[in-house]
């Protein structure tokens, strides 16, 4: 080791000596648990004071590149190489805190995790069961399709014409009136949301919403800088959003057919009330419709049905009903507004799968559709007595519940708040899974999201059973 530090460049001579050692490392030269001369030898060899040699090698043990033993011995330390390809890497975890969107909440995280694992009991998943897909029919739509080249290239902006003119004779049932023009085919309704959130809203605006919303499990709209309000659907409705809004833009986002989480139906005096009241303030309206085709007695049309200038956009979509693998949904609203979300949607995803568009249209256009929906709200229903059945057996004297209307969703309200992150927690280590209600509101420590739609009988049984035993013994602890 003949090197000597170099008095003449403005580097300091510590910081030479740290420099060179770090490069024997780096080198493969000094390999893991290499020996160190003494630090006397060390001065002695650079031509410096021993407190120079003292201070370099601290540095080099305090960043991990070395480490001391018994005694005064310095040996090249087991992490070093590891300290070397974390500092070779950009700080990612820098770029992650600093970025746009916001990351999902822990338990939201978990739940996404956990959702993939076979042996876990899944309470609350909001999506339809294996055994409830129509994957043979689907398989045999293929068969029936003529594949185009078309098909194999990318969609047009707002999606297939085939599909949105069927999708503008789907709506008419529900009394919706609209063209292909004021239809966009987006890949889900979260997506729709998200080109609504970049594509429309400036920062800052607020977004309307029930207190208890599925908005809060899922950030869209805050992740680009809007403000999420919630409020009360009373007497004081249009005072509440004047006041709120002032002169800033906003939006009201909401459910009203089935909503996610509560299972909630809006009646039709309510329905006109928020229509009338943001009209008249001139705040339009998001309706998430996803649900709709799975109410049990479908005599309610959607808010969209009475609107006669533009003030409601509408989603739809066919993965609650059909396949959430086939990523298809629609937007309704005003020509301006689609051609806009179809431009955002082009420079992100280059617009949604032209296979997939051929399935739905092929599916609207032979009625196997409609014939689909009405055997499956048979069996959700089937279901969802089941699980009624369950719970009047077990949860009476421990919560209450409405029944429900249709959809997926059981929202079942605990008398004593007992649904917080332990209690989720505690029902995982038993690999039973659930949507706590302060995924949907943060205060929420009541309520529980349950869903008959995903489990089998016989696990819904089992995990509904393991539910009613932590609750008691959480009950019984406070």
């Amino acid at each position: 080791m003949g090197w000597q530090p170099n008095r003449e460049v403005p580097t300091s001579l510590q910081q030479q000596i740290m420099d060179w050692m770090t490069d024997n490392i780096a080198r493969g030269d000094w390999v893991v648990g290499t020996k160190l001369p003494t630090q006397r030898q060390l001065a002695l060899q650079f031509g410096v004071n021993r407190s120079t040699v003292q201070q370099a090698l601290e540095e080099l043990k305090a960043d991990g590149l070395l480490e001391a033993k018994v005694g005064s011995c310095v040996f090249v330390a087991e992490n070093s190489w590891h300290v070397f390809v974390k500092q070779a890497q950009p700080n990612w975890q820098n770029y992650i805190e600093a970025s746009l969107h916001k990351p999902n909440y822990h338990t939201i995280q978990l739940i996404n995790e956990y959702e993939q694992r076979d042996d876990v009991i899944r309470l609350g998943t909001g999506e339809l069961a294996p055994s409830l897909l129509p994957t043979a029919e689907i398989e045999a739509s293929l068969q029936e399709l003529s594949l185009q080249p078309t098909m194999l290239g990318y969609s047009s902006p707002q999606g297939s014409l085939s599909l949105r003119l069927a999708i503008c004779e789907y709506v008419k049932k529900k009394g919706i009136q609209t063209a292909p023009q004021n239809v966009c085919i987006v890949s889900g309704a979260l997506q729709a949301l998200q080109l609504i959130a970049v594509g429309l809203l400036e920062q800052g605006s607020i977004v309307f919403q029930e207190e208890t919303s599925y908005l809060n499990s899922v950030h869209p709209f805050q992740s680009v800088g809007m403000q999420m309000v919630p409020v009360v659907r009373d007497t004081h409705l249009h005072t509440t959003l004047k006041e709120r809004k002032r002169k800033r833009q906003a939006i009201f986002y909401t459910v009203p057919t089935l909503n996610n989480p509560t299972g909630a139906v809006w009646s039709q005096t309510e329905r006109e009330k928020l229509y009338d009241a943001c009209k008249d303030l001139r705040i339009p309206i998001i309706e998430d419709d996803v649900y709709h085709e799975l109410l049990f007695d479908d005599t309610t049309e959607p808010i969209k049905a009475m609107d006669e200038s533009g003030q409601v956009l509408y989603i739809g979509s066919v993965s609650k009903t059909l396949s959430p693998g086939l990523r298809i949904g629609w937007v309704i609203g005003p020509s301006t507004v689609i051609e806009r979300l179809a431009d955002i949607k082009m420079q992100t995803d280059y617009g949604s799968s032209a296979i997939s568009q051929e399935i739905v249209l092929h599916w609207l256009q032979t009625g196997k559709y409609e014939k689909h929906i009405e055997s499956l709200r048979k069996t959700l229903q089937k279901r969802a007595d089941y699980v009624v059945d369950l719970l009047k057996e077990k949860f009476a004297g421990i919560a209450n519940w409405d029944q429900p209307k249709g959809g997926f969703y059981i929202w079942i309200k605990f008398h004593e708040p007992i649904v917080n992150k332990a209690f989720f927690m505690q029902l995982l280590q038993h690999l039973v899974l659930i949507n706590p209600g302060f995924i949907y509101d943060p205060q929420d420590v009541h309520h529980v999201r349950l869903s008959y739609a995903y489990a089998t009988l016989e696990d819904l049984k089992t995990g509904l059973e393991i539910l009613y035993a932590i609750a008691i013994e959480t009950i019984e602890h406070q």
